[in-house]
């Protein structure tokens, strides 16, 4: 099997470092918008290289690995479609609605498989947790809580381009929780706040934001998000039922420090980055694309469920902007 990468920065660097040691991959060809960062990564890593993105789709390649600049997510994605090649792609597929709706257009009228990197579905923890969901064993669930900590902020260059806090980070939290409790959100209040470097507030965003959804069975989902969290990297998802309640995210290297007398829970070093506390779950992600490659398996995460995610991130800013509860369904096209 051959793949091609688009794009080298840091997620795809990291990336072609995991395809590189799937046993069924037997080359690897690397492209990104600057080529001799692609000559460089490739020549650490002993694979091929091109100069552009676009000659991957001359390289003989039998399936594509996106992770270039969002702007380019959609014009590879088409490109890939119409050369028939299967597709992963890292999120989002699009910088906005209508450029996803193009792609979901396309794509639903092509028998391509798609998948979108949400790489919580590969996690252990967010697995055991859609199971315990889906096998009444919490009982009705009432409460989801869900956060993405940064312990540090991104570069100014990155924020102005990304789309703004709910689109770029929250957007992992909304499609977990539409996931994990196989429920679609209704309606949305979002708040945020700028306390840290003014870069963010120059490029319309904001460093801390919360979000209340309503799910459409009543339960209520709580998600917190900050660029400013200086003890580690901290992404956990709480389920709380009436018979059971669950976390994910919760072992010794929470990036927590307990204020309670004789408590050493936790004692292991918190995880500086996503890279390290998600390692795990991109390695089964690339390996389940392998088998989406090779015939044996479908896209489990879609550009429709990429879509759903994006909708609810788009209520959250217009509920930001206007301080008031908004329905999906005023966003939706």
């Amino acid at each position: 099997m051959r793949i091609g990468l688009a794009g080298v920065g840091r997620i795809g660097a990291f990336h072609a470092e995991t395809l590189r040691t799937i046993a069924e991959i037997d080359s690897l060809v690397v492209a990104d918008a600057d080529a001799a960062r692609a000559r460089e990564v490739a020549g650490r890593l002993g694979v091929e290289s091109v100069e552009r993105p676009d000659d991957l789709f001359t390289a003989g390649i039998d399936g594509l690995v996106i992770a270039a600049a969002t702007d380019a997510h959609a014009s590879l994605i088409l490109q890939a479609v119409d050369a028939r090649l299967p597709v992963f792609c890292e999120k989002p597929v699009a910088p906005d609605i209508d450029g996803t709706l193009a792609v979901l257009d396309k794509v639903s009228g092509a028998d391509v498989p798609v998948h979108i990197g949400f790489q919580r579905r590969f996690d252990a923890g967010y697995r055991a947790a859609r199971e315990a969901v889906a096998s009444g064993s919490l009982g009705w669930i009432h409460t989801m809580r869900s956060g993405t900590l940064d312990p540090a902020p991104p570069t100014p260059a990155y924020i102005a381009a990304s789309g703004g806090f709910f689109r770029d980070c929250s957007v992992h939290d909304f499609d977990s929780i539409r996931w994990v409790s196989g429920q679609e959100v209704r309606e949305v209040y979002a708040v945020g706040a700028n306390r840290g470097e003014d870069f963010f507030r120059d490029a319309g965003d904001v460093d801390a934001a919360a979000v209340v959804l309503t799910l459409t069975d009543e339960t209520f989902a709580l998600v917190s998000c900050t660029r400013y969290n200086a003890r580690g990297y901290d992404v956990r998802l709480e389920v709380l039922g009436s018979q059971d309640s669950i976390s994910v995210g919760l072992d010794d290297r929470l990036p927590l420090r307990s204020a309670e007398p004789g408590v050493t829970f936790p004692a292991g070093t918190p995880y500086p980055m996503f890279m390290e506390r998600f390692r795990a779950a991109y390695v089964a992600e690339l390996t389940a694309f392998a088998d989406i490659v090779a015939g044996r398996a479908g896209a489990t995460c879609t550009v429709a469920d990429a879509l759903e995610a994006f909708y609810i991130a788009e209520a959250s800013e217009v509920s930001r902007h206007e301080h008031r509860p908004v329905l999906v369904d005023e966003v939706r096209r």
